[in-house]
């Protein structure tokens, strides 16, 4: 499995950070620097934080990009002991405080870090001025905006850089006594809870921390299908939570497609990640996390990349520059298309839109340029497993926003030590294929062969290759729309070729090298070869079979690919006068016929979009039945890291399920019962919204105009903003002037606009349109003065399914 990722959309002009206007973003100065970590903490300063640029999981990154020349850092945070400085621009003073401390309307400053630690959070997935959706679900404040939610994020943004200066340490609650202030403990604990049951502190395979696992389960009992690292994340999380555990595995051993094979011969020895190799993003990749619990060094993959043509010369490095920018052109083009065919391009592939664009937009090319273009299409076919042909256009990197930038590293010695360390002392039953899961009411049983095992719960993180096989039966059937969302996300193939030699005769001063074909049909085979010399502990070079040649290389005998192989390196090497040696050992992967796996890693498939990964992540069986992996997480698609934060996620949601049954309290289902479903119809009908003003819209029946009949109210927290003239924004600056929104903008928010919603009556509607004083104002009427609270979409109740399919069957009549 690979661990690759971006291509950012073109941001909006600006974003709101809720509750509140955010000034706005000027262009990024820097066009190496990722968008997602430029920020703008006030008007007159701007933060560059050098995160490499790279197009969506392209493989292999072939350019470094340039350090910036200069960093700008915005103006120190107040101190709780002095007064904060007078601002540069000033603006209007607030009103006078209360001197008794108010939570609802003072700011908490907690040292002069929080614009690091705001970045901090934004490497954790959390954008640094707003909550996400799991976190407005957890009901981690009372009310979404305001004073108490910004006080939560400082706070909640605290203790996760608190825990990344030293994540061998069990992070404690007490640490903060000092510096929070007693009638913020309701903050702390809520933060505090947030973050260790959810997995962004205290997880990892640190003494400190694995001395905290009960030494007897107290709550039930889990059954996990599945020993990689969803299986492994998700049994650790859960024992800690004092859960009694057991993991069934098919195989003889733990890793699933994280597997590093020792090779050895002649007194040569190496260590060969022959699945997930490369750990993409290091900036907050929790996995890179356990690599420094375990004192490990990681190794960034250097970017520079020869290519050498079919006879073995070098490619020229002119022409190598001009094919990769016209293949860049193509890709942004094809960006340009989706945008404009809207939802009919999910029916298109990214492949005919290249193939179109080239032939229309290509100038005469030489054979050569096209074999170059033809190794860009094998490298973008590594990156997502799958072929061209069936990668969605609409939807095939829309896991851009949530890349974690930083570099792209290998551990030495292996991937397998992670995985070493994350099962000791996880009870796991090895040999045991899963044949089929019961689930119900009453739990659930886990039938392997003529053995059952019984549970409360059971955690299902087999790949979606083996889900796609109908191998385990499921009784009850997966509910429908489940089993579409398999059958529609794409799972594809990448094999490659390990060689133990007996010394070293490429050059080290590189990590990779590209070798380019003369047949577009092979133009993935042994396409590119890395260099493990530096970290595997012996001369080992790996060689990758992607797109269409990897699914041919499942039936080539393992000699022929050898000899073909060698005869690529003996093509390049040889006419420099350097020896190619026949290998010590060498190692060919089958993972499209491995009945473990049935592929390498999922992409969005044509007619597929990011949604899937969600219905793939739900629960099934009242809380009974979970599923995890990489597949199930549409952030983190075909990643290690992906599969691992999947395991943290459910083990989560099913303590929550578990404590929610002890309390007798049922847990409320998504709105009518289809997450996806209920989405996609809020967001038609909120194509024409009766009402709009700021980032506010409603819509209501318009057969009735009784003001007690219901309103859906949605508000949009990030994106662009529409600015009505007639707001005044005087009293915009007066209320705004005591927020640490003025100096927490997080372009974050830019890409991924949230959307809230509520239920009020038509009169109530009506009277919020005419609260003057722009949003701030709005939502201060909102959420003070009728008591209301904003949810996600998962949120609203009956009451609010009932208005909409209303609206829904009103509309459809007109």
């Amino acid at each position: 499995m690979s661990d690759q990722n971006p291509l950012p959309p073109p941001p909006p002009p600006f974003a709101i950070g809720p509750p509140f206007s955010a000034p706005l973003v000027p262009q990024n100065p820097n066009p190496n620097l990722h968008p997602n970590f430029y920020l703008n903490p006030n008007p007159n300063f701007y933060l560059q934080v050098p995160f490499q640029t790279k197009r969506k999981r392209t493989g292999v990154r072939r350019r470094a990009a340039a350090p910036p020349s200069s960093v700008a850092l915005p103006p120190p945070l107040p101190s709780l002991a002095a007064p904060p400085p007078a601002p540069s621009n000033p603006l209007p003073d607030p009103a006078p405080q209360n001197p008794d401390p108010d939570i609802s309307e003072e700011i908490i400053v907690i040292n002069k870090e929080a614009t690091t630690e705001a970045l901090t959070a934004l490497t954790a997935g959390f954008p640094a001025d707003s909550l996400t959706e799991e976190e407005i679900e957890a009901g981690v404040v009372s009310s979404i905006g305001g004073i108490e939610q910004v006080n939560y994020i400082l706070i909640r943004n605290h203790i996760l850089s608190r825990w990344r200066e030293n994540v061998s340490n069990w992070l404690t609650k007490e640490t903060f006594v000092s510096v929070i202030p007693p009638h913020y403990e309701p903050l702390l604990n809520s933060a505090y809870n947030f973050l260790v049951s959810h997995g962004y502190v205290n997880f990892g395979v640190a003494p400190a921390i694995k001395e905290r696992i009960p030494t007897e389960p107290t709550k039930a009992n889990v059954v996990i299908v599945g020993a990689g690292l969803a299986g492994l994340a998700a049994a650790r999380q859960l024992m800690s939570f004092g859960f009694k555990v057991v993991v069934l595995e098919g195989r003889k051993r733990c890793g699933g497609r994280v597997y590093t094979k020792r090779m050895e011969g002649a007194n040569k020895f190496a260590a060969a990640d022959l699945g997930g190799s490369v750990l993409t993003g290091t900036l907050g990749n929790p996995l890179g996390i356990i690599a420094k619990q375990l004192g490990s060094t990681l190794h960034k993959v250097r970017d520079k990349c020869p290519l050498y043509r079919p006879d073995g010369k070098p490619v020229d490095p002119d022409l190598d520059t001009k094919v990769e920018n016209a293949f860049n052109k193509l890709l942004d083009k094809a960006s340009r298309l989706r945008q404009c065919m809207g939802e009919v391009a999910m029916d298109v592939s990214l492949g005919a839109a290249l193939e179109t664009f080239r032939q229309v937009y290509g100038d005469a090319v030489t054979e050569e340029e096209m074999n170059l273009f033809n190794w860009h299409l094998a490298n973008l076919e590594y990156a997502n497993a799958g072929l061209l042909s069936k990668l969605s256009l609409a939807f095939w990197d829309q896991d851009d926003p949530y890349d974690m930038g930083g570099d792209h590293c290998f551990l030495p010695g292996g991937n397998g030590r992670l995985v070493q360390a994350l099962s000791e002392n996880v009870p796991i039953i090895y040999e045991k294929t899963v044949h089929a899961i019961r689930y119900g009411g009453d739990g659930v049983q886990v039938i392997s062969g003529s053995q059952v095992y019984e549970g409360d719960m059971a955690l299902c993180t087999v790949p979606l290759g083996v889900l796609k096989n109908g191998s385990i039966k499921f009784v009850p059937e997966l509910p429908q729309r489940k089993l579409d969302g398999i059958k529609r996300l794409g799972f594809g193939l990448l094999n490659k070729v390990a060689m133990l030699f007996p010394h070293v005769f490429w050059n080290m001063d590189i990590d990779t090298f590209g070798h380019l074909s003369n047949d577009p049909s092979h133009r993935g085979e042994f396409f590119l070869f890395y260099s493990y010399a530096t970290v595997a502990g012996g001369p080992l070079l790996i060689a990758l079979v992607a797109g269409e040649a990897a699914h041919n290389f499942e039936t080539m005998p393992p000699t022929d690919a050898v000899t073909l192989v060698l005869q690529i390196l003996r093509g390049i090497f040889e006419p420099q006068g350097i020896e190619v040696p026949d290998p010590l050992q060498s190692v060919c992967t089958r993972w499209g016929t491995d009945s473990f796996s049935l592929g390498s890693y999922s992409h969005v498939a044509v007619g597929a979009s990011g949604d899937d990964y969600d219905i793939l992540a739900e629960s099934v069986g009242d809380g009974r039945l979970f599923f995890a992996g990489e597949a199930t997480t549409r952030r983190y698609p075909a990643t290690m890291h992906g599969a691992f934060i999947s395991g943290l996620r459910e083990a989560a949601n099913m303590a929550h399920h578990a404590n929610a049954r002890a309390l007798q309290i049922k847990v409320e289902r998504s709105p009518s019962k289809n997450t996806q479903a209920c989405a996609a119809l809020l967001a038609d009908l909120f194509r024409e919204p009766d009402l709009e003003f700021g980032s506010f819209s409603v819509i209501f029946g318009r057969k009735t105009s009784d003001p007690k009949s219901p309103a859906i109210i949605r508000v949009s927290l990030g994106g662009p903003r529409k600015k009505n003239t007639n707001e005044v924004s005087k009293a915009d600056q007066q209320h705004s002037n005591k927020l640490l929104f003025q100096q927490l903008q997080s372009h974050y928010n830019q890409q991924q606009q949230l959307h809230v919603y509520t239920l009020l009556s038509r009169q109530q509607a009506l009277d919020l349109r005419e609260v003057r004083g722009g949003d701030d104002m709005r939502l201060f009427y909102l959420t003070e003065k009728l008591g209301v609270k904003l949810v996600g979409r998962r949120g609203l109740g009956p009451a609010a399914d009932s208005a909409i399919a209303s609206i829904k069957a009103e509309r459809g009549n007109r």
